[in-house]
């Protein structure tokens, strides 16, 4: 799907010192700001819309603890693949309190299967060739604590997303098992999640993807990450995984499988939930269900993952930098970095996916030409042409889809 338009509507970061533009930047900080005529009028210094982060190793933060989520800050995702203890947490309800793989099932149905049929963890794992990728999961939401007016749900900043390896058989091979009708459009998966009411027949969520996504090779069921069983909270023991499109689709505690003869409608498919408005609209808005569109490939973003922000720099000497960048399911064609809020960029060295759907590491050294503060910011460049904003894209109504620039705070001493 092509995602729709969006404006590039900013009110500032955290909506603070919303109309200060550059002059109150070196008052407010006490430093001089050596590009100060370029900082773009409304955005809010990163070191001030960033608490806490300077000399400081938070691990993950806690968002939300009924459901749990919780976050990572962005200095310790600088790992090229991503361990389980620095992975974002994202739960919509429950995770069950226990698990036994070996008596674990997955039941594929649905109205476009020519025969149910329900398989043990240890028949998928020696009936399927199992394939390893290193594969990005992004959560819709990351970013979300930009948007003006704020938008509900969890205020992620830049941690919620992470690229780990991932091993289990392909989606298209188990779902053969039951056959697969010609009249199949979208396959929606079940977890063994409960909801908060601790009603145990409603289902927590339930979304899933279009039949092209099921059918890419690198869309796992997968049982592994990172070399080992998939770990509780990242939904052990058996897990959906879909990079590239928002993390949601990878539905955790996996018990089934259904082949759909239209798009998937159960929980969280349905409203505004992971769709955004198919025209841009106006900050606030009230928009139809009918007018959304569901989100698919994620846009492009990078991160800076070293030095973190707050970093205190001697004058005279560069400075490296490195960091990860991403483009859903298209690939990364450059990075670029600025350090005069963006009225120049400077190229930075880019890698290549380990596999298709993995992020890219990217790493440069950038030198300051006087004392003063900086911010260092990233921008990446997918393989259509598209860059990334360099302030928050169009508003929406659930936050979705921020993608713009990361950017750290430099004192230059």
């Amino acid at each position: 799907m092509t995602q729709p338009p969006r404006s590039r509507y900013h009110k500032g970061r955290r909506g603070f010192l919303a109309d200060s533009g550059a002059a109150a930047v070196g008052t407010v900080l006490g430093l001089s700001v050596p590009f100060a005529r370029h900082f773009p009028a409304g955005l809010v210094p990163v070191a001030l819309a960033a608490e806490g982060l300077a000399g400081k190793d938070p691990g993950l933060i806690t968002l939300n603890d009924r459901p749990l989520n919780a976050e990572v800050p962005a200095h310790l995702l600088d790992d090229e693949i991503t361990p389980a203890h620095r992975m974002f947490v994202r739960n919509n309800g429950i995770a069950p309190a226990t698990v036994d793989p070996a008596t674990w099932t997955l039941t594929i149905d649905g109205e476009a299967v020519n025969a149910p049929v329900t398989l043990t963890l240890q028949e998928l794992q020696k009936r399927f060739r199992a394939y390893t990728y290193q594969l990005t999961l992004e959560c819709g939401g990351n970013g979300r604590a930009e948007f003006r007016p704020n938008a509900k749900g969890n205020q992620w900043t830049t941690g919620a997303v992470s690229s780990a390896e991932w091993t289990g058989a392909r989606l298209r091979d188990v779902l053969q098992a039951a056959g697969v009708k010609p009249n199949a459009k979208y396959v929606g998966y079940y977890g063994a999640d409960t909801h908060l009411s601790g009603n145990k027949d409603k289902v927590v969520i339930s979304r899933g993807v279009p039949l092209a996504k099921a059918n890419q090779p690198e869309t796992l069921v997968a049982w592994a990450m990172n070399g080992e069983a998939i770990p509780a909270l990242h939904g052990a023991p058996l897990r959906l995984v879909a990079g590239g499109f928002p993390a949601s689709a990878s539905g955790k505690w996996l018990t089934r499988l259904a082949v759909r003869d239209r798009v998937h409608d159960g929980p969280k498919m349905e409203g505004h939930s992971y769709r955004v408005p198919c025209r841009p609209v106006a900050p606030g808005e009230d928009v139809p269900d009918e007018e959304m569109c569901i989100i698919e490939s994620m846009p492009v973003k990078s991160l800076i993952t070293f030095p973190g922000s707050g970093l205190v720099h001697p004058a005279g000497k560069p400075m490296s930098l490195r960091g990860h960048a991403w483009a859903g399911e298209l690939a990364v064609k450059q990075v670029e970095v600025s350090i005069d809020f963006g009225a120049t960029w400077q190229r930075a060295k880019l890698r290549k996916a380990k596999n298709r759907l993995a992020w890219q590491h990217f790493e440069t050294r950038v030198a300051f030409p006087e004392a003063g503060y900086y911010e260092v910011w990233a921008r990446a460049t997918d393989a259509r042409g598209q860059s990334q904003p360099m302030v928050v894209p169009g508003w929406n109504p659930k936050g979705y889809l921020n993608n713009a620039c990361h950017r750290i705070a430099v004192r230059v001493s």
